[in-house]
């Protein structure tokens, strides 16, 4: 063991003085437990009230719902408004409507028993029965204590706008129950004294009760729900005291929230909806219990604590001591003591983070260059989709604000074919003024050179503000950069314009109309500032250069079906509009096109795909497009289909290195080491491209996959019942049985012991 030091003798004397914090800790829990569980307590009963009153409330705007369905029934409207003549009764009518007043019991357990009584043909309807006559009804459902010439003339003699009667004894075919009752007219709106139907909903007590039983299971006591008449609607529990006395007693206040009264906290909340009154009542010794077994659990783990933390304190203070002493000596400082330890160290880590602040710097010097290849990246469109050029631009630290702008390329003039070193300095300085003059008078725009005498202006609006960014605006703005330079330098320039872009990848596209339009404006002389469509380009040729094929391949081969459309879109756009081609040029084009097709096709991703001979025959009899209409939809076709075996050559990669990832967890679960990294490394892929490839092919994590293994195979040694659960542990990659012991629990909801338990009954 390491020789008692000065070092290890204040790491040691400090976590001897954290051990007071336990003592301190217990002493406060004793004194703050009571409160703390009784608030906890009173919350939990109040939430649990709302939550109960929220159900209730719920269910009962479910009943008020289902009344109003049936209002605008129409077969029951159409029978409420019948008239019963010579005796004759609409047998078929009450039919079809009790049938379809049968399922609405099946979804809410309030509406299970119920009835309406249509007065015109004095019938009683239920789901599943119909009685021609109330007093038959009556004599299968009635309440006790209440005579049929009373319940006649109380309940369905009278005109309900959703009116409530509290708890009353009821027998239901022979069984005795508690209901409260719900009565509501038909039409919504009767108001006379007997409306032509009456629907009655009777809502057993006990459905009510188990609303709330979570409260009284939780805590004992009672629960009361009361309507704004101070009539009993439910009560469960035992000990609720006489609400009328309770309520007159002047030591009770109804408006208070929660209070206590005699041996119970009353939780008290009234709904804002229907004025009904929520009371529940929590004996003392519930709240109580709580602060008893957390006195007695702080007091234990408190004695406990002072042995194990001294013990702790020896440990750690060797354990965060050495590695100091081993650090010091890595310094060449081992064996000096002193109070200086800390101020060598200090002295060596901030000498490693100067170094470290210098290299940072050279990176942010190096940083212009690293952008300015990203945007020479960019116009060449060598950065395919929209994802890669964010990715792109995160690393270059490009500022990127938008999806659209335009490109212009700034021509110097008068250098052309001069190659002294005399002119050459002349026109970098030139070139410096100019980038200059870009800075201060267009804002922030994005730029890179071309060549010794170009340069790429790159306008981009930011996101919100794409209206702001004009043609006006931007042709004013280069006519008053050239203007400016030349009366201030004498350097005269040429600006040409492609046109405008709507999102990054079409960039580069836009960038070689520029360069088009650039090289017939120097042919032609033009004025200042050109854009790409104000002069007639030359027709003679068709436009297929060579980097535009070679980009439409990268973008096929990729599977990029949108990109490719687009490009397809600027050739046919550039020969068709921008020039006049002859038929034989145009047959020429199609040839050209469908060359490009055929070199993708011996690509290794086609040659090899199972739709290979017919993609291959469609090509072959791709015609010079006579209708463009009809050679854009054709190709279109082509390219979706070379794009399907794309994406499906990838999916079969994706679940072939997926597979292989399987098999390497299977073949080392037992491995405590096994990490993603090294998952990683056996499929030759980075770890976050790993990580969400699994997750997408399987639909689970990894990290869960490999724990889902080790507890299959684990359980399976716990059937064997050949070795202990901390071997078992070992054995399937966990460095503790603790660990091993909680991961088991928390995939099959039981211990490992009790699972082998299990096993042997």
């Amino acid at each position: 063991m390491l020789k008692p030091s000065p070092l290890f003798r204040r790491f040691l004397v400090s976590y001897l003085v954290i051990l007071l914090i336990p003592s301190l800790a217990g002493y406060m829990s004793y004194r703050t437990s009571i409160s703390v569980a009784t608030s906890v307590s009173i919350e939990n009963g109040i939430s649990q009230l709302r939550s109960s009153q929220q159900l209730l409330e719920r269910r009962m705007a479910e009943v008020e719902g289902f009344t109003r369905q049936l209002a605008i029934n129409e077969n029951l409207n159409q029978l409420m408004n019948e008239y019963a003549t010579g005796g004759k009764t609409n047998v078929f009518g009450i039919w079809k409507s009790m049938q379809e007043v049968t399922t609405f019991g099946q979804t809410n357990d309030f509406l299970r028993h119920y009835f309406i009584y249509l007065r015109n043909y004095n019938v009683v309807l239920t789901p599943g029965s119909a009685y021609v006559r109330p007093e038959h009804y009556y004599e299968n459902y009635h309440y006790r204590n209440m005579a049929f010439t009373e319940w006649k003339r109380e309940i369905i003699g009278k005109t309900h706008q959703r009116e409530m009667l509290p708890l009353h004894p009821f027998v239901s075919a022979g069984a005795g129950s508690t209901v409260m009752t719900y009565m509501q007219s038909l039409p919504l709106d009767s108001f006379s004294e007997s409306s032509p139907a009456v629907v009655v909903v009777l809502i057993d007590q006990k459905t009510v009760s188990s609303l709330f039983s979570g409260i009284t299971r939780s805590y004992g006591g009672w629960v009361r729900v009361g309507d704004s008449q101070g009539r009993t609607l439910s009560l469960q529990g035992s000990g609720a005291p006489d609400i009328p006395s309770l309520n007159r007693d002047p030591r009770f206040n109804p408006a208070k929230v929660t209070q206590h009264y005699k041996d119970d906290l009353v939780i008290t909340i009234q709904s804002e909806k229907n004025g009904w009154v929520y009371q529940a009542g929590i004996p003392e010794s519930a709240l109580l219990e709580k602060a008893n077994r957390i006195k007695a659990i702080t007091w234990m783990f408190t004695g406990a604590a002072l042995p194990i933390g001294l013990i702790a304190g020896l440990v750690l203070a060797y354990r965060d001591s050495a590695p100091i002493a081993r650090l010091l000596g890595v310094f060449g400082q081992e064996g000096r003591q002193g109070r200086n330890a800390y101020d060598f160290l200090q002295g060596n880590i901030a000498e490693m983070i100067t170094s470290n602040r210098k290299l940072e710097a050279e990176l942010r010097r190096q940083q212009p260059l690293v952008r300015d290849a990203f945007y020479k990246r960019l116009i060449a469109g060598e950065l395919q989709t929209r994802e890669e050029i964010s990715a792109a631009a995160i690393q270059a630290d490009a500022s990127l604000t938008g999806n659209a702008g335009y490109v212009a390329l700034v021509k110097i003039n008068g250098y052309s074919g001069m190659d002294n070193v005399e002119v050459l300095n002349e026109l970098n300085a030139a070139r410096l003024v100019l980038k200059q003059a870009v800075l201060e008078r267009e804002g922030p725009v994005q730029m890179t050179d071309l060549g010794a005498d170009k340069i790429v202006l790159l306008y981009l609006t930011e996101e919100g503000r794409e209206n702001e960014l004009t043609e006006e605006r931007v042709h004013q703005g280069l006519h008053r950069l050239a203007d400016e330079i030349f009366q201030e330098y004498k350097i005269s320039v040429l600006a040409a314009v492609g046109g405008r872009f709507e999102a990054l990848t079409e960039i580069s596209h836009v960038y070689e109309l520029a360069k088009q339009t650039l090289d017939h404006a120097v042919q032609t002389g033009s004025k200042t500032v050109v854009w790409y469509g104000e002069s007639a380009l030359d027709s003679a040729t068709y436009y297929y250069p060579l980097d535009v094929e070679l980009r439409l391949i990268g973008t096929l081969r990729a599977g990029e079906l949108e990109e490719a459309r687009r490009f397809i879109q600027t050739i046919l756009q550039q020969n068709m509009e921008a020039r006049e081609l002859s038929a034989e040029m145009r047959g020429q084009l199609g040839l050209e096109i469908k060359g490009t097709f055929l070199k993708l096709l011996e690509q290794k991703t086609f040659a090899e795909a199972d739709a290979f001979e017919q993609v291959k025959s469609r090509i072959i009899g791709l015609q010079p497009p006579e209708s463009m209409e009809t050679f854009r939809m054709e190709i279109d076709g082509i390219m979706a289909m070379l794009c399907g075996m794309v994406a499906s050559k990838k999916n079969e990669l994706h679940v072939r290195t997926v597979e292989k990832m399987k098999q390497f967890i299977m073949e080392h679960y037992t491995d405590t080491e096994l990490t993603l990294y090294r998952v990683a490394e056996h499929v030759e892929r980075p770890e976050k491209y790993v990580s969400q490839l699994f997750k997408d092919v399987t639909g689970t994590n990894m990290s869960d996959y490999l724990e889902q293994v080790r507890m299959n195979q684990a359980a399976s040694l716990l059937k064997a019942n050949s070795y202990t659960i901390d071997e078992i542990s070992s054995m399937v990659g966990y460095n503790s049985s603790h660990s091993f012991r909680r991961a088991f629990k928390r995939v099959t909801g039981v211990s490992p012991s009790t699972y082998r338990q299990s096993m042997e009954a």
